[in-house]
């Protein structure tokens, strides 16, 4: 196996050597409310080198959250840790690298005073660039600002890049969203309504000041967080007690969207979901010429496809990277190496890698270019790339088959089918993919008694190794007893001793299976759905249709004398709503001459 520290390709290596300590007397922490421009009142944390002279400038990082900046902590924890601890190691190394940290509680969370009417609103993304103007005109700042989070945090960064303050030299958007609809609250068109019901869940009390709601998903945090940290100045917590009930008319988002069916659907306040989404600013941010370094994991949510899309539509100066951990990186995630218990890199490596990047950017001469680093698992390599799909990537069809079979023959039967009568008992448990938004570990274990339930199809056992770089294109014709369902395509790894690994998956509600011919709204590489209500296309029961859409993307080698598998489902209980509410369809899969049905899997073929 290779060592998954090499050097070759490593974005973490190639990102340069540990940056050196400038300080090493610890760091001090001090928070105040910044005044916006409107008069609400952000609360703010603070984190500077212990030992600073006055005359020492420092550039700033600066990460907006809404899952508290600071906490008040329960005795005796108080004594022992300080307020940022959920933060570390971020503190201790970007400080003593010669970085100030800002926290703020973003507008209508924390200790920060106002309302929002959904995540990443105007008023939110403007209130960037007036922290911007605070932080410049400290007697420690040199005037320089990144910044960079993992999830709603790192969502922030790329937002806040839209303010273009000429201040602002860098974002890092770890973990982040492009299109809010297919990334993570309709990927396919089915809604994941146990992830939006349980972050709905969360963020209304943590703006109540509940920690309780840390007891299931952190219950760490819940021993020893009390609440929100005040800001210094608050004493007697009037400001917070204020802030507190301006919460009080937040919207969330399962309350939003949890009735509706597609892209252009109202929301209740008459915005839609586009209104969250990045991909919209697309001009605006590349002319910001702002420096980029995103990263994720193949496995966390619709996010991997967050990479390529944002590697493959901006022309800013970029660093792209594509791992396997899970949403954060707390975990390791390769399901081909389920003993592993350590991430690599550890989070120290990467904060150092991205104080590099930092660097280079705040006083260097920045980074040129587009690279893409990704990990392709089983032969364990870091790889990277200047464009995607990668150098040497070509399609290979496999069809579906007799005898639940997958061949590289087109068939010559005149008429054969399939049928599956959906179970709706079938699920990828509650460690997968979409859960890990949680910050919970992704876990596929054995699905060879899980995809008894399912409808699968099999190859004969490879004669070479086959890498799997990019993203696999399904395309089924099927017919139904009811006019909506889903269907769920599992890509599986079986090996000599018949155990059966997940490698990705991809969904589509059929409703949405009409391919359109307009241009898409930035560049996608698999079959282009709108959802929107007028492209939508229930079935006519007994009638066949063609359903083409595509797998999330990876990146694997799957060995000789293993199997491929795709496995097809009609719901996965414990993530997704059941389509149709009602009933129990039955679906016909033709695999014949007239109707092939057929998976193209993008293959990287090896250099002679």
């Amino acid at each position: 196996m290779t060592d998954p520290n090499a050097i070759e390709n490593n974005p973490f290596k190639e990102l340069g050597e540990i940056p050196e300590k400038k300080y090493h007397d610890g760091y001090k922490i001090s928070s105040t409310y910044i005044p916006m421009r409107d008069g609400i009142k952000i609360a703010t944390t603070i984190c500077l080198p212990k030992v600073l002279s006055s005359s020492e400038k420092l550039p700033t990082l600066l990460v907006q959250t809404r899952y508290w900046r600071a906490m008040e902590l329960r005795i005796p924890f108080r004594w022992i840790l300080d307020d940022v601890i959920s933060s570390t190691p971020n503190p201790e190394i970007y400080t003593s690298r010669g970085y100030a940290i800002v926290y703020t509680d973003v507008r209508g969370t924390g200790a920060s005073e106002g309302t929002r009417p959904h995540p990443w609103y105007v008023d939110e993304i403007k209130d960037g660039a007036d922290v911007v103007d605070w932080i410049i005109f400290q007697p420690w700042s040199d005037g320089n600002v990144v910044s960079n989070g993992i999830s709603y945090s790192g969502i922030c960064s790329e937002f806040f890049a839209l303010n273009n303050h000429p201040a602002v030299k860098a974002i890092m958007p770890g973990h982040a969203m492009w299109d809010a609809y297919i990334d993570i609250a309709f990927p396919g068109g089915c809604y994941d309504w146990k992830f939006m019901e349980i972050w709905s869940f969360f963020g209304k009390n943590l703006d109540k000041n509940n920690p309780k709601v840390f007891k299931q998903l952190l219950p760490v945090v819940w021993l020893i967080a009390k609440g929100v940290k005040p800001v210094d100045s608050d004493k007697d917590l009037k400001i917070l007690i204020g802030a507190l009930n301006q919460h009080k008319s937040n919207k969330y988002v399962y309350e939003m969207t949890h009735d509706k069916n597609y892209r252009d659907e109202p929301l209740p306040d008459g915005t839609k979901i586009i209104d969250t989404c990045i991909y919209p600013h697309k001009e605006e941010l590349e002319k910001t010429r702002v420096p980029i370094l995103a990263w994720c994991s193949w496995l966390d949510s619709g996010y991997v496809d967050v990479i390529i899309h944002r590697f493959a539509n901006l022309d800013n100066p970029q660093i792209a990277i594509l791992g396997d951990w899970n949403h954060g990186a707390s975990y390791p995630a390769n399901q081909f190496f389920p003993e592993r218990v350590k991430v690599t890199p550890s989070p120290k490596e990467r904060i150092n890698a991205w104080i590099n990047f930092f660097d280079k950017c705040v006083k260097g001469n920045g980074i040129q270019g587009k690279t893409l680093y990704y990990y392709t698992m089983v032969e364990e390599k870091w790889k990277k790339t200047i464009l995607w799909p990668p150098k040497g990537q070509k399609m290979q069809r496999w069809y579906l088959s007799e005898n639940n079979s997958l061949s590289r023959t087109l068939p010559r039967i005149k008429s054969s089918a399939d049928s599956y009568e959906i179970n709706f008992r079938a699920t990828t448990g509650r460690n997968n993919r979409w859960w890990t938004l949680l910050g919970l570990p992704i876990i596929y274990e054995n699905r060879k008694k899980i995809d008894e339930k399912l409808l699968t199809y099999t190859s004969a056992p490879l004669e070479e190794d086959l890498e799997i770089t990019g993203h696999t294109i399904v395309n089924l014709y099927i017919s139904s007893t009811h006019e909506d369902n889903a269907v769920y395509v599992y890509l599986e790894d079986i090996d000599e001793k018949g155990n059966v690994t997940y490698i990705t998956d991809g969904q589509l509600r059929v409703i949405h299976r009409k391919i359109s011919t307009d241009k898409p709204p930035y560049k996608i590489f698999i079959p282009y759905h709108t959802y929107n209500e007028e492209d939508a296309q229930p079935l006519t029961p007994g009638e066949i249709a063609e359903l083409k859409f595509g797998l999330h993307a990876t990146s694997v080698v799957i060995r000789k004398n293993h199997r491929i598998r795709i496995a097809i489902a009609g719901h996965d209980k414990d993530t997704f709503y059941r389509y149709p509410s009602k009933g129990r369809p039955t679906i016909k899969i033709e695999r014949n001459e007239k109707f092939a049905s057929y998976i193209d899997l993008p293959i990287i073929k090896k250099e002679i």
